[in-house]
């Protein structure tokens, strides 16, 4: 069973009862990050969205049907109060508990029904290559973004290129993306487009700095547009680290690493996905 097969199937025997973005990554052995980013990407929501989509749909089931006591339906749903419950209920369908009760059917009700597979990742990536090359100082630009939020990404790019070649200590040209510091609730993630630089004192006031510790790093092509990555991600996590017996490490997230084959205007020529490993089998390192 794949893992956001296995998320769903969680979510749907578990719903009703307290889910959490860490416990399901813990059911599915994946980390904060590679749950809501696989979950995202094979279903178009958030595991939160997801959720609370899925008790509230109950919910206004159970209400259409002629529920007697809202509160007993909202503390069915996970909610401690008639009051969170109503806000919530409103926000989700456009109406109120009581209202829909009242009307008795769910007619232009846009209602969360439960997803039953996952889509194919349709990308074969090769075994990865490891690396170990000592600390990486890495400075640029950071923000953070909700974690459905791809879209945001090229702006902020566009906003670190006339950084590129004037940052104290830069080494060289290659830039990195990293993708870190997933929020506890899974609804956002930090991703900071920069260089490598040699040290990180004096960086400008509006650029963020970070010191990832020496690790081992399995390392993955990514052939394709830019804007194919979230199914090479996908398939990373899912596919090719347990096909290689490896398990991903904590900090960052992963790095994408553009390199001279990039083309930056285009958006073309292909890149690397980094990302830190914990344990696996005794491969050379380069």
């Amino acid at each position: 069973m794949q893992p956001v097969e296995k998320a769903i199937w969680f979510i749907e025997s578990h719903f009703a009862q307290d889910i959490t973005l860490d416990g399901l990554a813990r059911v599915c052995g994946l980390s904060r990050f590679q749950m809501s980013r696989l979950f995202s990407h094979a279903t178009g929501m958030t595991v939160t969205a997801y959720v609370r989509g899925r008790r509230l749909t109950e919910a206004a089931r159970a209400l259409a049907g002629g529920a007697p006591d809202i509160l007993a339906v909202a503390l069915q749903a996970g909610y401690n109060s008639h009051e969170a419950f109503s806000r919530a209920f409103r926000d989700q369908f456009g109406l109120t508990p009581a209202q829909l009760r009242a009307r008795g059917d769910l007619r232009d009700i846009v209602l969360v029904d439960a997803l039953r597979e996952e889509p194919a990742i349709a990308v074969t990536l090769p075994p990865p290559r490891l690396v170990s090359p000592g600390p990486l100082l890495i400075a640029g630009i950071g923000r953070r973004f909700a974690s459905d939020d791809f879209a945001g990404i090229p702006a902020l790019w566009q906003e670190f290129h006339p950084y590129l070649g004037e940052i104290p200590g830069q080494k060289g040209n290659t830039t990195f993306g990293m993708v870190a510091n997933m929020a506890r609730a899974g609804d956002t993630y930090f991703y900071l487009a920069g260089v490598e630089v040699s040290d990180l004192a004096g960086l400008d006031s509006s650029l963020t700095g970070f010191r990832l510790p020496a690790q081992r790093w399995a390392v993955f092509p990514h052939e394709g547009h830019v804007t194919t990555i979230v199914a090479t991600v996908a398939a990373v996590f899912t596919q090719a680290l347990p096909s290689a017996g490896l398990t991903a490490g904590e900090m960052p997230d992963l790095l994408e690493r553009y390199g001279e084959r990039f083309n930056p205007w285009t958006g073309a020529g292909g890149f690397e996905i980094w990302v830190p490993v914990k344990q696996g089998p005794a491969f050379t390192d380069e």
